[in-house]
């Protein structure tokens, strides 16, 4: 029988929709063209890109040069840029603003193709410290309000490059979908006088049903309204309203919860498509102590139509719970870069 969910931090119901379920196997690996053209973003093309913002790279060597393991860039064709003048100008009923804003590349292994889950837990590490160092670094700019990391893997969820990255785009805008999700908190908060993803952790972690990965500092689990097969999110046991409050021993943490979430994820379907996005509180702007950040992952196994489009409701063919039991029992060997292979283990 299908069932309506609420998620319990914004106002959205979900369709979780037994009838025309779909079990974690009926999806199939899903074909991938690989292409032969050179990737500017591998070790040695680092004249392809803009010159570099940050990297971390081995001593002596020299910027733009090869010796580094995680390096940033500003995208070559940005959706903002830093270097716009503030200008609002209003016609008629109809507002508009200058494209201010950033839109950096963070290119997260010298090696092509292989994406976060197929990486070591070190260089995983590595790429969290450069998107903090970054949120870090641009809130400087008082005209930003909002800091936006995320990932695409695969042409379906957006990625135009093989080579795995991730983005950052700042804007001088919150996104509706964070405003969504303040009040959500605030007004949970108001209500209950505690943190509404604290709160879920806590049942979450009680219930298990719908755990895939519990760390020391982390959660990774699938959401109670999940509005894609596989969705998991990622959340600090601590409570935190901004990703640059992240602590050294939590970077380590996050690294490896992370990296196993993805991997179970791979392994569960062979390229699937994906985005992972952060969301954090707003910079420059009155603090949001009532928020939490935390990671939402999205495989891409389902497609808006007419019904989604139309209304805003999600319809998902695959319960979380049984996609989360599927992605916790997933424990084999799993090819890393570094040639080896380590098992993925079962933590819960």
């Amino acid at each position: 029988m299908s069932e309506w969910r609420k998620d319990p931090i914004v106002d959205r119901w979900v369709i979780i929709s037994t009838e025309r379920g779909k079990r974690p196997n009926d999806y199939k690996d899903i074909s991938e063209n690989k292409k032969t053209h050179e990737c500017p973003l591998c070790v040695g093309k680092e004249n392809f890109t803009p010159p570099e913002i940050m990297a971390y790279r081995e001593p002596g060597s020299q910027n733009n040069r090869p010796g580094w393991w995680v390096r940033v860039v500003p995208n070559k064709f940005p959706a903002l840029r830093v270097e716009e003048e503030s200008s609002l100008s209003q016609q008629g009923i109809y507002m508009s603003m200058n494209g201010i804003g950033a839109h950096e590349l963070i290119v997260e292994s010298p090696s092509h193709e292989p994406g976060l889950d197929t990486q070591t837990e070190k260089q995983v590490e590595e790429v969290i410290w450069a998107w903090r160092e970054r949120s870090l670094d641009l809130r400087k700019d008082s005209r930003l309000k909002y800091i936006q990391i995320f990932k695409n893997t695969g042409p379906v969820a957006g990625a135009s490059l093989e080579h795995t990255h991730s983005q950052l785009i700042a804007t001088p805008l919150v996104p509706v979908e964070v405003v969504q999700e303040l009040n959500g908190a605030r007004e949970y908060s108001s209500r209950h006088g505690s943190c509404v993803y604290c709160d879920m952790v806590s049942q979450e972690i009680a219930e298990q049903y719908r755990v895939v990965v519990e760390s020391s500092n982390f959660l990774s689990f699938s959401p109670f309204a999940s509005r894609f097969p596989f969705e998991t999110w990622i959340v600090p046991k601590e409570h935190q309203y901004d990703f640059g409050q992240i602590r050294e021993e939590m970077v380590r943490d996050l690294a490896g919860i992370l990296r196993t979430t993805l991997r179970k994820i791979a392994i569960m379907i062979r390229n699937i498509p994906y985005n992972v996005v952060l969301h954090t509180a707003p910079v420059n702007i009155q603090e949001e102590m009532h928020y939490h950040w935390h990671l939402e992952i999205m495989p891409r196994l389902t497609i808006m139509a007419g019904f989604e489009l139309g209304t805003g409701y999600f319809i998902n063919p695959t319960p979380p719970e049984m996609a989360a039991q599927a992605l916790r029992d997933t424990e084999e060997f799993y090819p890393l870069h570094d040639g080896s292979s380590r098992e993925v283990y079962h933590y819960v």
